[in-house]
């Protein structure tokens, strides 16, 4: 008997692989030589910086006669060599957000023009919402999904390597957590909605055999019904991985509890190990993981000091095409994606707004290859991708941990002392347009999401569950005085309301308010004393509350990221009206 089949009580509970499980095998051997080639950390050493500049040169090469690349003369640019090829690249094209491309963008979807930022008519478009430019149509070629499936195919190599074995996961049930897949068609055929919605109807079998919840309820877009349909349909079967945010796995797992609760199926302190003892791994990305791993620990063991799901993978996907995946575990360091078809370079954030108003005199607004950037510089991401998007800014903020070494074999760092070059690694810290700097503290989306990482352990160990959350300025009005206010979701273990003490509520704010001052010496100086600034707020507002409140907007769902923090109130004030605060 396995341990699994030990500890569950339900219907029968597949402890063995089904015939799928061949998948698994047959993936893995597909994989072999490039789960080699990913542990050849030589490799992406010496060679990254190449494979970069072969990117770019086959995507203008690929360009070169639609009107953008003809405008920008990708042909001559395309036959520089690999010493040039990058300055002349960007001699030609100056940095863009979505503004700067709008106008093609909407001559292509909705005007059906062919060969305009890509060869031939491009009929799929992914629509996101932006914070700065409201709803985004990012082109979505067959280039791109490929290079998106390649980058799948690193997500299992990269588990192997790791230790998972995929004839096992692929033996039960995998889900995925995406959005919608409904999409509008206009009358020149061209498609328009999540990216799930263009990449769901790719799936066939055998994969059609493994893969959770199913087109009927993938195709649903009211997400609170979906997640009910979801954790029906889900509860009874045998799930092995989880593909999805932790935000809204988090909501599905508590679902899942409450029916099998119901149901007799496990009882009152049992966790969804119980229910889904095959459980295996766990991959996410989207958001900070740290903040949502206690949670992730309670709902998988009972305690959110207890064993985690076994295993984990972080990604790093974007509308605009994937760039980074965990390559070692238990690292939070993000592999980018040198070979899959996409170019990348990096601008330093204060420099940001420079590049983008195309205002480089004295310097400004410069940009970075991945063998070229500093350590302890953050930088915003910038994209040459294979569907048309050419020095496209997509607004994250990262920070280096690993750089390659360059052309000439030079170079290259790692952040870790003791350490040498090595493969390109990043981490995620923010949005470029996401930040509080209202009195000169300069706080960034990583420094609240580690405060309140730091800050809720004390609250979970008492058996509080912690929610989402989001900060913004405090400005001095009415008789407050300027601070910085954090909107957080805490709950009791089964759900309802929990009341906080004064005094537990002055602790936790004590423990946020040390927490960003060991990240931040801008914030420690506007602090000291309470001169400059007061001691953060903390509103405790109940469990679901900001998924209301992004329901109210418009914005609930698979591919929506909760704002960790903003430069203004309107999502606070938006929170707490919801809340009645």
């Amino acid at each position: 008997m396995s341990i699994a089949s030990a500890v569950y009580s339900g219907p029968a509970m597949p402890t063995h692989n089904r015939w799928t499980s061949v998948i698994g095998s047959g993936l893995r051997l597909r994989l072999q030589g490039r789960t080699r080639k990913l542990s050849d950390l030589r490799y992406w050493r010496d060679h990254t910086a190449a494979l970069q500049r072969a990117q770019l040169r086959r995507l203008l090469e690929h360009a070169s006669h639609t009107v953008f690349g003809r405008e920008r003369g990708f042909a001559r640019i395309a036959r520089c060599t690999d010493r040039d090829i990058v300055d002349a690249f960007r001699a030609s094209v100056p940095v863009a957000d979505y503004e700067g491309y709008r106008a093609l963008i909407n001559r292509m979807r909705d005007g059906g023009e062919p060969d305009v930022l890509w060869p031939g008519l491009v009929m799929d478009y992914a629509q996101t919402s932006g914070t700065t430019a409201g709803d985004k149509y990012i082109p979505v070629t067959r280039e791109m999904l490929r290079s998106n499936y390649r980058s799948a195919l690193d997500i299992f190599a990269h588990a192997t390597r790791f230790g998972v074995s995929l004839p096992f996961v692929m033996g039960g049930k995998v889900l995925f957590l995406g959005g919608s897949t409904d999409l509008t068609v206009n009358p020149h055929g061209v498609r328009t909605g999540d990216l799930s919605g263009i990449v769901t109807p790719l799936i066939r079998w055998p994969i059609s055999e493994i893969y959770a919840p199913g087109p009927s309820i993938a195709l649903m877009s009211h997400w609170p019904s979906k997640i009910e349909a979801m954790a029906r349909q889900c509860l009874d079967q045998d799930i092995r991985m989880i593909n999805g945010m932790p935000s809204w796995a988090l909501v599905l797992m508590d679902r899942v509890l409450e029916l099998a609760r119901e149901r007799g199926r496990i009882g009152p302190g049992d966790a969804i190990d119980k229910v889904w003892p095959n459980l295996t791994l766990f991959v996410h990305g989207g958001v900070k993981y740290a903040p949502f791993e206690a949670r992730v620990r309670q709902r998988y063991s009972g305690s959110p000091d207890g064993p985690d799901i076994p295993f984990r993978l972080e990604l790093y996907p974007a509308s605009e095409g994937f760039i980074a995946l965990q390559d070692t575990r238990n690292d939070p360091g993000l592999r980018l994606l040198a070979d899959v078809g996409n170019f990348y370079e990096f601008i330093p954030l204060d420099e940001i707004d420079a590049a983008l108003r195309g205002d480089t005199a004295g310097g400004r607004g410069r940009a970075f290859t991945c063998e070229t950037v500093e350590p302890g510089v953050r930088y915003v991401v910038t994209m040459t991708t294979c569907a048309g998007l050419f020095r496209y800014v997509i607004g994250d903020v990262v920070e280096f941990d690993t750089v390659p070494r360059d052309l000439t074999g030079r170079g290259g760092w790692d952040a870790r002392a003791g350490f040498g070059p090595g493969p390109c690694r990043l981490r995620i810290v923010g949005r470029h347009r996401h930040f509080i700097n209202a009195f000169g503290e300069n706080i960034i989306v990583e420094h609240i999401e580690n405060a309140v990482a730091k800050a809720a352990v004390g609250l979970e160990r008492a058996g509080l569950s912690i929610g989402e959350f989001t900060a913004a300025p405090v400005y001095p009005q009415g008789g407050r005085r300027a601070g910085l206010e954090l909107a957080l979701e805490v709950g009791n273990a089964d759900g309802t309301a929990a009341h906080l003490s004064a005094a537990a509520l002055a602790d936790l704010a004590r423990a946020f308010d040390d927490a960003i001052k060991v990240q931040n010496v801008d914030y420690t100086t506007k602090r000291t004393d309470d001169v400059g600034m007061a001691p953060p707020t903390i509103s405790i507002v109940p469990l679901g509350t900001i998924h209301r409140w992004m329901q109210s907007r418009g914005k609930l769902g698979g591919q929506h990221k909760c704002p960790r923090c903003a430069n203004h109130r309107d999502y606070i004030d938006g929170v707490l009206a919801l809340a009645g605060c």
